[in-house]
């Protein structure tokens, strides 16, 4: 008899569907002549600094477990970062915790506050594991649309209307991916205000927040009354260029940010010690070259969104994060039939919109993050392919 391993699986895992990123991440990979503009990871290689600290860092034999909440010396530069930026005090023994990718703080926070049953609030459309692990936690996501004639901002009396006496938590993630959307200051105070009026937590994801060029980024724990409310998570892999590193961080009220450790330490232990290591370099000494990726990426912004533009696939201009999401509705294709086959017929990798959420039909996701002739060139088979498709 075949032994058939499917059927001793989880229902949640078998329920769960594959990363709509990756499937395309995946083809593109096998196939010759393609220019990605799938995968959010920078093109740039981390600065010599940071790595060179985690050279030196084994070569003094540096190489062991740390504390189950990290380096001591790494939570107090997140805490002094934070406090310098947004003006929110973190205590770096109690209300910091430093993890392996920004993910793994998501999956954190997700298992330590939902319980089967909760409901959580998330706006879409969004990065693909909001969804999974609230699923995967046995909660209920429930959807906030948000759309281009807002700048795809969340609607306040929106999540509103969803809040019911199952809700325990919103998600936010601002700068959004896949749609680079900032999420104002006003906004953001009605946000904070029904989180208070309901007893609510916000899960902010603020990876992208130094990748902000129109605007400004507003820390949603800085507004009165919402550092306890808020489990606020960041890390270093887009700023600095840290995708493989693997390295971020929660700060929060710390019978929250206790109870995301305990998962931590029986799961993952601790973020690996050469990583910490950079990142303390990334935040001591990286400033500098952190503003010249991130001045790099504005000039690309500029020029990608001027481009989709002039050949007819219309893009709402990102204010942060390095994508862009322009409307593809003009080809009368849907979102995946637009990457399946732009990818066939001229090697150009794009995730569909629908991969982020089913607001996000009808769009496709254009990284950035790739150099600019490779953008240039990316454009150049896009405006052909949508030359022979229009309408």
């Amino acid at each position: 008899m075949t032994f058939k391993g499917s059927k001793y699986l989880s229902d949640r895992v078998v329920s769960l569907p594959p990363s709509g990123i990756r499937k395309f991440f995946d083809v593109a990979s096998q196939m010759e002549n393609v220019i990605s503009l799938g995968v959010g990871e920078p093109d740039f290689v981390t600065p010599w600094h940071i790595i060179e600290s985690s050279y030196y860092s084994m070569e003094r034999g540096h190489t062991s477990y740390t504390s189950n909440l990290g380096l001591l010396e790494l939570r107090q530069a997140i805490s002094e970062r934070i406090y310098r930026k947004y003006g929110v005090q973190y205590d770096p023994t109690r209300e910091v915790l430093v993890t392996t990718g920004v993910s793994e703080a998501l999956d954190l926070a997700i298992r330590a506050l939902v319980s089967p049953g909760d409901e959580v609030i998330i706006t879409e459309p969004c990065y693909v594991s909001y969804k999974a692990c609230i699923h995967l936690s046995g909660g209920v996501a429930v959807i906030v649309d948000t759309f281009v004639e807002n700048e795809f901002k969340p609607a306040p009396e929106d999540i509103a209307k969803r809040i019911t006496r199952k809700t325990k938590a919103i998600v936010l993630s601002y700068p959004n991916n896949p749609t680079g959307a900032i999420a104002d200051r006003a906004t953001l105070e009605k946000i904070a205000e029904l989180a208070k009026a309901y007893d609510l937590i916000v899960i902010s994801d603020e990876i992208y927040d130094e990748l902000t060029y129109d605007g400004v980024h507003t820390c949603i724990a800085s507004l009165p009354g919402m550092k306890d409310r808020t489990v606020l998570l960041n890390g270093f892999s887009k700023a600095y260029a840290m995708t493989g590193w693997r390295i971020g961080y929660v700060a929060g009220n710390e019978d929250i940010v206790g109870a995301m450790m305990r998962i931590h330490q029986y799961t993952m232990l601790c973020a690996p010690v050469m990583a910490q290591k950079a990142a303390i370099e990334a935040l001591v000494r990286g400033e500098s070259e952190m503003k010249r990726m991130v001045s790099e990426y504005n000039r690309r912004r500029r020029y990608i969104v001027k481009r989709l533009n002039s050949i007819g696939l219309t893009c709402f201009e990102p204010k942060g994060a390095f994508y862009a999401f322009p409307s593809i509705r003009s080809t009368g294709l849907s979102s995946e039939e637009f990457c399946n086959r732009l990818l066939e017929e001229e090697r150009v990798a794009v995730v569909p919109g629908n991969a982020f959420g089913a607001a996000g039909e009808g769009y496709v996701r254009c990284s950035y993050a790739a150099s600019l002739a490779e953008i240039e060139e990316a454009i150049n088979r896009m405006e052909r392919f949508v030359s022979r498709h229009a309408g």
